[in-house]
């Protein structure tokens, strides 16, 4: 992986990893990491079609699950991939202003 992105496992793509502030970065750099970002932002929206296929599987799952523990845990998939798909898009919208920071922010998105 490049040393500006690291890859989120949590979200299936790459993130930007800046190890430092923006203003410190050439404009070259910065109009890379840009263009970089725009394009892992492109898939930002199929990483959301993908998880929200396993879902509507895990719901047709759950519909014919009789095991209450079964369906616990069918549940808890459900709604942490619900959770990855809200993260997805939070990180799509912001990313909209243009201004890119390191991922995730500040002890954000599923990490304790």
């Amino acid at each position: 992986m490049e040393k500006w992105f690291k890859e989120h496992p949590r979200l299936g793509i790459p993130v930007p990893a800046l190890k430092k502030d923006w203003e410190n970065y050439s404009k070259k750099e910065q109009e890379y990491i840009l263009t970089r970002w725009e394009k892992i932002r492109g898939i930002i929206p199929d990483q959301i079609k993908l998880l929200e296929a396993e879902i509507e599987q895990k719901q047709k799952q759950l519909n014919d699950e009789m095991d209450f523990q079964l369906s616990c845990q069918l549940n808890r998939e459900i709604s942490e991939l619900a959770s990855q798909i809200n993260d997805l898009w939070i990180l799509y919208r912001s990313s909209e202003s243009l201004s890119i920071q390191s991922y995730p922010p500040k002890k954000r998105l599923g990490q304790n």
